[in-house]
């Protein structure tokens, strides 16, 4: 069965990816009920807004600043990349492959 993914976003989309490898009981159970669009919306909110949130506090742990961006733009690059990369990797730990 092909499921709408419509507007879930990419987190909700990795969510479903990782429901139907490993949970595949859950998805149907939701299917049934007509839930599973709306819970994969919810996961997809919360894990951007996870993403957001870690993103700001550890630009503000690593001193990564508006300062920084003005004088070297490269090496603010290469920490706000880094800070996206790790943020991005707890979120999928803590919210998408649970």
């Amino acid at each position: 069965m092909k499921d709408n993914l419509k507007d879930t976003g990419i987190f909700g989309r990795r969510h479903y990816d990782y429901l139907k490898e490993n949970k595949p009981t859950v998805i149907n159970v939701m299917r049934m009920n007509g839930t599973l669009n709306d819970y994969l919306k919810s996961v997809n909110e919360q894990a951007e807004e996870m993403l957001f949130q870690l993103v700001k506090q550890l630009a503000k742990q690593e001193g990564v600043t508006e300062q920084l961006k003005a004088t070297d733009q490269l090496e603010w690059v290469r920490r706000m990349n880094s800070i996206r990369d790790r943020a991005n990797e707890i979120v999928l730990n803590e919210v998408i492959f649970v």
